[in-house]
């Protein structure tokens, strides 16, 4: 891949989630830091693509790592994990993949459609995977910790 083609990528993906950020109702200095996250998670697959040979592990690592940042955001924005994490993922939904699981559903060709179709639900579920399994940590610890202040009052 070109360097000019990685940087349009990257400014893609920025761009991307900002236009969601706005659909989303995301206002202020919220907006660019959900920006700054998807260009982040975007520019983090790529670099991952140097290393790792599995998109579906690629999409879970980043996957991860998003929703760590979209936890930390949360706290310091104070604003609802979800409102970071649904769009800075956004770059990551695999609309190639669904596309052509579509047509070839609608081609009739059964083959190509059950192999698209697994390729499909690989990255969709280790995208899933990935925010649930942060965002069960994130609160796990947060009750934790308010109980911890409830004993010590």
């Amino acid at each position: 891949m070109q360097p000019f083609d990685v940087i349009i990528q990257i400014a893609a993906s920025f761009f991307g989630t900002l236009g969601f950020g706005f659909l989303f109702n995301i206002r202020g200095k919220k907006l660019w830091w959900t920006a700054i996250g998807g260009m982040m998670s975007w520019s983090l697959f790529l670099f991952l693509g140097l290393f790792l040979e599995s998109e579906a592990i690629r999409y879970f690592i980043v996957s991860v790592c998003c929703t760590c940042y979209a936890e930390i955001m949360a706290r310091l924005l104070k604003t609802p994990a979800s409102t970071f994490s649904v769009t800075i993922l956004i770059p990551l939904v695999p609309g190639s993949a669904l596309y052509y699981t579509t047509t070839h559903a609608l081609a009739g060709a059964g083959e190509l459609f059950v192999e698209k179709a697994i390729y499909t639900l690989e990255l969709s579920v280790a995208l899933a995977l990935g925010l649930v399994l942060v965002t069960a940590i994130a609160r796990y610890v947060s009750i934790h910790k308010l109980k911890r202040l409830d004993k010590i009052k």
